[in-house]
């Protein structure tokens, strides 16, 4: 998942999500395969990464999340606080010759 975040917002998005909304996501997703910012190119953006068995287990792990009154909260602070622009979901799967190894 890519986000958008306005200019000069990343910190305070940054430190909205680890109060707030990290520990219930990783509760439902597991830990992300990678969360990062730029540093050069495309500034003011954010990706993430998670893995999951196939789109179903995604599916799945979501439903759970979104009936989390901690993560429900969390999204309602990041949408009072408006530091986002946009979001981009890229399903993808590893070619097999590079599996994902956590």
């Amino acid at each position: 998942r890519t986000y958008r975040v306005k200019p000069g917002k990343l910190t305070q998005e940054l430190d909205l999500y680890a109060k707030h909304g990290l520990a219930a996501q990783i509760r439902h997703l597991g830990a992300p395969l990678a969360y990062l910012h730029a540093e050069s190119g495309d500034l003011n953006t954010m990706v993430h990464l998670w893995t999951f068995e196939d789109a179903a287990d995604r599916a799945r792990r979501r439903a759970a999340m979104m009936a989390d009154p901690e993560w429900l909260n969390y999204l309602k602070l990041a949408d009072g606080a408006a530091y986002l622009e946009g979001q981009r979901n890229t399903l993808m799967v590893p070619a097999s010759f590079a599996p994902i190894k956590r």
